[in-house]
Parts: C-alpha cells; structure tokens; sequence
C-alpha cells in the first residue's frame, strides 16, 4: 500500500481534479441526506477482503456519497453555525494532509506551530489580550470550552489553603472520611441560561456543577446576576465556584453578554472568567461591532471558531489564555517518552488543551489569513452583518413577521404568525428537498421560531428575501 505506482499516479490526478473541480464549483450544490437503505442500495459493501480499488472508491464518493451531505458552504445554507472557508484554506488543507506533519510538538512540528501561533496571536490582538497570551487550535469549541474550564479548576485548587496541587492527577484513595466530617464543597461553574450546550456536557466530564445565573429580558448575563448567584451557592459552604462562563455570541441568538460587568465580578469574587466567542467573537474582526465586546480584554481564557465565521474549513477552533503557564501546569502529559519534550522551553501545542495527539488543524487558517490579509477577513465579517441587518430589517417590515430580539450579530430569529412547530419543519423540509435553501427552525423559549445564521460573505440580501418570501406562499 505505500509507495507511488502508476495507478497511485493516475489517482492523484483524478483527486486533485476533484478537489479543483468541487472548490470553484459556483454555484455550490446544496445536496441533502438520503436513508441508509439509499445509500446501501447505491453504494453496496464498500469494504472488502481485495478492495474495490483507488478509482472505483473515489468515482463512489464523488457521485453517490457526497451529494448525501449537505454542503456547508452554500450562500442559502443558513442552518446551525454552517462553514465558509475560503478558496484558499481549503485548498491549504490538501497540503497540510499530503506533509504529514504532527503539529503537537515543537520538536517534530516546528515550522507549522510557528504559524498557527501567528494566527493565534491575530486574534489574541483582537481581542486585546496582553503580549504573553498563547493557546492552541483544537477540534471546537466543545473541546475549548473543556480544555479551558480544566485549566481554571487546576488553577482553583493550586490557589486554595494548604493546596499542594501535585504536577500530575491525584491518586483516588481508599481512605474514608472520618464519621461526622463536614463534606469538601463541590466545584462549580456560573453560566448563563442561554450559554452553549457544551458547557452543560464539560460541567459533566469533569463532575462539576454547573449554576445557571438569571438573566433580565435582554438575556445578557450581568456581573450582578454572577454575585447574586455565587453568594446564593456559596452561602451554604457546600459549593466553590472557580469561574465564571461569559458568552460572547450565543449560538442560538447571538446575544453577547456583559463582559465587562462579568469581568468585574470575577476580579472581584477571585474566580476565572472564560469568554465563550466560538461563534460571535469573530466580529471582533469588524469594526461596526467591536464595541459589543468591551471587557473581553480581561478574560483568563477565550475560545473562537475560525471555521465557524473565520472562513476556515472544519474542524479549527482557538483557545487562548491570558497566562499560558496556567494551562499548561493543567494539561501537560508526562510520561517517560514524553521528558524529551519538556527539556527546555519550546511551546508544545499539546501542553494546552487535553490532547497529545493533534494535526496541525490551524494552518489552513494561517495559510488564508497570511495569504489575503487580515483587512480582506475584516470586510468580510462586515459583509455578513450588513447582510444580518438586512434580515432583520425584511423581518420587521413584513406583515406577519416578527422578530424574536433584534440581532447583536449575525444571527435573527423571528416569528411567522400562525405557524405552528409542524409548519417551521414542513416549511424547512420543502426548501431543503427544493434544493432552495437549508434553513432549520430553532426553539425560544419552548417556541418553534425561524432561524438564520448568516456566516458566508457570499450570501445576499437577495437570498434572504427569496427565503422570507416562501414563507408567504
């Protein structure tokens, strides 16, 4: 199997046909699913004792398996956080597969987290993150969110009375507590009601609680909702909170928090403030909506998504932290194979999310960023929200559309009188097996609404207004 034949050389022909073929396809197909019983009829057993060869498999995907998946890029495809890379950063991520480059060490990776480091470093100074800000790129935010949160306990307990945090996990031991003992307090978390999913699932990986803070009509977790919530739980001596999650972005709304009374409290209480940006701490890059984040230069960690609106290709999220060091006393591996890495001072991308292995997912980033400069991403996150504000201005003047809350970023979610939950879902079906646009309802408040998240420069005011039409018919 290793090793360059004809046949291997007549195929890479063929993928890299493909693969210029399917970048500068316009207009993008939109494409959808098909049952398991389609797919097992058109495709039959692809794995076999003799293969089915390199040409017969690519000949297969291109034909039967790919148009089962709904392209992410499509300028209608206005569902969930959808993906936009560009032209470049896909093309970059062939390059980053054929080089086989291992990207957690600085070791064995050197020149590509060099550059994912100047990427990071792009979006630290957005950000207002001090000079020794660093991180690493990981999977997304799910992964940041953890990483981040893990960092910020191991930081907890190093700072908590008579703590001698050892290097590595603590050993479980069998020794029970004396009878009568007062219980150690749980850790936990502050987040909001409208804070991502993942959070919910790290609270749960790490066996912490998770403390949901109340919010006023404007859905913004405030630095006096995080007082109010952390003396409530705390009063008892039965819980510890070690931080606080701001969002910056919810998925779902795109609501930003209050950041900077949220950092006030967590200076205050002496905890750690993570700013969740997977999705809208992207528009940091725009100046018409860099005022929404005020206080975000104070967050201890902060996650974003470049394959969310950063225009990179899955899977890229940054995770960075205000002091570095701190992250890596958490996440560091050791092991006897391992010392040979932790010799020196080299920055090891592994020491700073849980993970030891990882591709150097951040250089088609880097490769798109360098390539056409940081004012061409800046007009582009400008270009979305022009769009977005165009939504909710076609929303607010039609007959029978109202809007959920008018939109801090990219994201509007409005209302169609009248419909129920089961019109959203026929309505979104139809338009979907149309191949007119992917476009899935959400839920507010056990509310069926409509939903678009706009992060593709190439979507129009047009194409919102051909959507918003259907809903007329």
């Amino acid at each position: 199997m290793h090793g360059w034949s004809a046949e291997v050389e007549r195929l890479a022909g063929d993928v890299l046909d493909y693969a210029r073929d399917r970048v500068r396809l316009d207009p993008v197909p939109l494409d959808g699913p098909r049952s398991a019983a389609e797919l097992e009829t058109s495709a039959g057993q692809t794995i076999t004792p003799g293969g089915i060869g390199g040409a017969a498999a690519l000949r297969l995907f291109s034909e039967v398996l790919a148009p089962a998946c709904i392209s992410t890029d499509h300028p209608r495809n206005l569902s969930f956080i959808p993906c936009a890379p560009t032209e470049l950063s896909m093309l970059f991520d062939l390059v980053v597969g054929a080089s086989s480059i291992y990207g957690g060490s600085w070791l064995e990776g050197a020149g590509a987290v060099f550059a994912e480091n100047q990427a990071l470093r792009w979006i630290a100074d957005l950000a207002g993150l001090p000079s020794g800000a660093g991180g690493v790129f990981v999977q997304g935010g799910t992964i940041a969110n953890l990483s981040a949160l893990v960092a910020a306990r191991d930081a907890a307990r190093r700072r908590a009375p008579g703590s001698s945090a050892p290097a590595t996990a603590p050993e479980l031991s069998s020794v029970g507590r004396p009878e009568g003992a007062r219980p150690d307090p749980r850790w936990a978390i502050v987040v909001s009601p409208e804070a991502h999913s993942s959070l919910a699932s790290a609270a749960g990986v790490m066996d912490v609680d998770r403390v949901v803070a109340e919010v006023g009509p404007d859905r913004r977790l405030t630095g006096e909702a995080v007082r109010r919530v952390v003396a409530e739980v705390e009063s008892d001596g039965r819980h510890r909170v070690f931080a606080v999650v701001a969002t910056a972005g919810t998925t779902n709304l795109g609501i930003v928090d209050d950041i900077a009374s949220v950092a006030d409290a967590a200076s205050d209480l002496e905890i750690w403030l993570h700013v969740d940006g997977a999705y809208g701490a992207a528009a940091l890059a725009a100046p018409s909506a860099r005022g929404l984040f005020e206080g975000i230069e104070r967050a201890d960690s902060l996650c974003v998504d470049p394959h969310k609106w950063l225009f990179a290709p899955f899977d890229c999220a940054a995770l960075l932290y205000r002091d570095p060091e701190l992250a890596r006393r958490a996440h560091t591996q050791h092991a006897g194979y391992l010392e040979v890495l932790q010799s020196g001072s080299d920055w090891n991308p592994s020491d700073y999310a849980i993970q030891l292995t990882r591709r150097a997912r951040g250089l088609p980033f880097w490769f798109s960023l360098a390539s056409y400069g940081t004012d061409r991403y800046a007009a582009s996150v400008e270009r979305t929200l022009e769009v977005a504000r165009h939504a909710a201005r076609s929303v607010s003047e039609r007959p029978g559309f109202e809007l959920v809350v008018w939109p801090d970023l990219s994201v509007v979610c409005f209302r169609r009188a009248g419909w129920t939950r089961q019109r959203y879902l026929e309505w979104s079906e139809r338009l979907r097996l149309e191949e007119v646009a992917f476009v899935t309802p959400s839920t507010v408040d056990g509310e069926t609404v409509g939903r678009f998240a706009v992060v593709n420069p190439t979507t129009t005011e047009a194409d919102i207004d051909v959507i918003l039409d259907t809903m007329t018919e």
